[in-house]
């Protein structure tokens, strides 16, 4: 009976009306309500029972909006702590409430894309998504409004790809419904505008420029709501629509190619990290690192690999929101987004520096933290030495490159924020609110870095894993490769230190792509608007000129050369009674338009 309970209602559902509650009634009732409906996704999540439920008819065909498996039961649970902690951070930083109704109805609409039990309703709250996403952003103006057009444009052709590769994907196979036993879209173009579409929201490298744009722009509290759901719920979307032993190029599996692009991402998103001064910047470029290492988990496909990259998603959520909401308490108390100009903060501000260093530690995979257990799990997969094919020594490297970037970049975060000299300001550390969000998403990351094999036998196979051996992250071999990860940074940063910080903004592609994205839009537009009025006045004129020649019938055919007026009424072409003029036509002309008329209303007629 009570698991019938827990299936009756859609889980995105309260959140929803949450959202729009969140507008209209008193601030802490709102964000109380907000809150509440978030952490009621955890028991959700893990005592529904595993099936479909709540398949109904939507649009006329057949939808499932309620799906429990060991995926949707990991994000439902990771999203529901990230999200409580989250709400409860941003009502103690001030976020105003109309923005609190779009971040809640945001993570809404990513709980129907979790929960989405077939393409549809996916697409459907994909689409949501990015609305509301879009929104959140615009909600603080300023720099932000153009910032978020970037990021409509980018998530509208994202979103179109997916929803042809799933009206392909229906016209081939004949349903939306999800195929459990062998995951994945059709293969082939579906899967193709499939992969583009998701790799946008996942920041694959061409398509990811607008997070280091868009999220250091809104409130501090809305970057955390945007840090988290869209990247981390596409990751999940893309192991469902990746095909299955699907050859591309010849002989060259799709898998291998996606897997690479996520080493690729690990390194390239490092690199710009490493050279931003905007605090939110160099976070937002190691969103598309640290997604990288999912991607390359999913596209591996193995059980170690997949099992990785959907921990690694979950860990993420934490740490990556965690280190927006200490920089944000930064920002906040300082009014300073460039971590060149802090210095000194530990001794003003030592709770944020806990927080950030608890969430620094995890996303550089420290013993002890959650993000040592799910990047191991990433790195064996790929590593020939533990359960990697040959064909993925190279990958290995690239998410050893991309570990070392990351350390670097946090040390350097952590440098120059709170050790670096002495503070040239006196702020106030975090509220009891923002604490309070903060530390409970430390412990997290703390309580399954130390409890390994709770995170694992959460993760799809992890009891398996565990009870076969292949999930053993504090082995000898892996304490070593930390050990050596860690000497190799610090020393590393003792190295480029100085170098570094005489380096100024370094644009990404963003400097030849917005230019290209706007010059071809805007030229777009204008062939668009300019063929329309065209087709406008070449309609109107014929409008016009079968209006004259009705009511100047006999004008326009002697214009024209084909008739001519009786040689006795010459004079009434132009001043006499139009309705009484003789006509005179050769027998020749008589006959060919008496058979163009016959012709056409044979035509009609048929």
């Amino acid at each position: 009976m009570a698991s019938e309970l827990l299936t009756t209602i859609p889980p995105w559902l309260p959140i929803l009306l949450a959202g729009l509650l969140v507008t209209r009634v008193p601030r802490r009732i709102g964000f109380a309500i907000a809150g509440v409906a978030m952490a009621a996704i955890v028991p959700i999540s893990v005592f529904a029972p595993v099936g479909s439920h709540l398949s109904v008819g939507f649009l006329g065909f057949d939808a499932t909006f309620f799906l429990v498996d060991e995926f949707t039961r990991l994000l439902g649970i990771g999203f529901g702590i990230l999200g409580t902690a989250a709400v409860w951070y941003a009502y103690a930083s001030g976020l105003p409430r109309l923005t609190a109704g779009f971040a809640v109805t945001y993570m809404a609409a990513t709980m129907g894309v979790v929960f989405a039990g077939d393409w549809l309703s996916l697409v459907f709250f994909w689409e949501l998504m990015a609305v509301t996403s879009t929104l959140l952003v615009w909600a603080y103006g300023g720099q932000a409004v153009r910032a978020g057009y970037r990021y409509a444009i980018a998530h509208g052709i994202g979103g179109s790809l997916v929803l042809f590769a799933v009206a392909w994907h229906y016209a081939l196979v004949g349903t939306f419904a999800f195929d459990l036993d062998s995951p994945g879209i059709a293969a082939g173009g579906p899967a193709i505008l499939a992969i583009l579409g998701i790799g946008v929201n996942c920041a694959f490298i061409g398509l990811h420029t607008w997070i280091p744009d868009t999220y250091p722009r809104p409130h501090v509290a809305a970057s955390v709501f945007l840090s988290v759901f869209t990247t981390k719920s596409s990751a999940y979307v893309l192991y469902r629509a990746l095909p299955v032993d699907w050859a591309v190029l010849g002989q060259v599996d799709a898998s291998l190619l996606v897997a690479y692009m996520g080493g690729f991402m690990a390194v390239y998103g490092v690199v710009f990290a490493l050279l931003q001064h905007d605090m939110r910047a160099l976070l937002s470029y190691h969103i598309q690192a640290q997604v990288g290492y999912m991607v390359a988990g999913i596209g591996i496909g193995t059980a170690v690999g997949v099992a990785g990259a959907m921990g690694h998603l979950f860990n993420n959520v934490m740490y990556k929101a965690l280190l927006f909401m200490a920089v944000g308490v930064i920002i906040l108390r300082t009014n300073e987004h460039d971590l060149y100009k802090l210095g000194g903060l530990w001794r003003e501000m030592p709770i944020t520096a806990l927080a950030f260093a608890l969430g620094a530690l995890s996303i550089t995979a420290v013993p002890g933290t959650n993000g040592f257990i799910s990047k191991g799990m990433v790195l064996d997969a790929a590593d020939p030495a533990y359960f990697g094919a040959p064909e993925y020594q190279p990958l290995y490297w690239l998410l050893w490159i991309g570990a070392i970037g990351t350390f670097l970049s946090f040390i350097k975060l952590g440098y120059y924020a709170f050790l670096h000299g002495e503070a040239t300001v006196s702020p106030t550390d975090a509220t009891t609110g923002q604490t309070v969000g903060m530390l409970s998403i430390g412990a997290v990351c703390l309580l399954f870095g130390v409890w390994w094999e709770g995170l694992v036998s959460l993760l799809p196979a992890g009891e398996l894993l565990i009870a076969e051996g292949q999930a053993h992250p504090y082995s000898v071999g892996h304490l070593t490769d930390a050990a050596v990860l860690i000497a190799i940074s610090v020393v590393g940063f003792a190295v480029i230190k100085k170098p570094l910080s005489g380096v100024g903004h370094v644009r990404d592609i963003e400097r030849w792509l917005n230019p290209l994205v706007f010059y071809t839009g805007r030229s777009a537009m204008r062939g668009l608007t300019g063929t329309y009025a065209a087709v406008d006045r070449v309609i109107v004129s014929v409008v016009v000129t079968a209006y004259w020649i009705g009511g100047h019938p006999m004008r326009a055919v002697t214009r024209i050369g084909l008739i001519t007026p009786a040689p006795h009424h010459e004079a009434l072409t132009s001043e006499g009674d139009r309705s009484t003029i003789p006509l005179r036509a050769s027998i020749g002309l008589t006959v060919m338009l008496v058979t163009i008329l016959v012709t056409v209303v044979l035509l009609l007629l048929l």
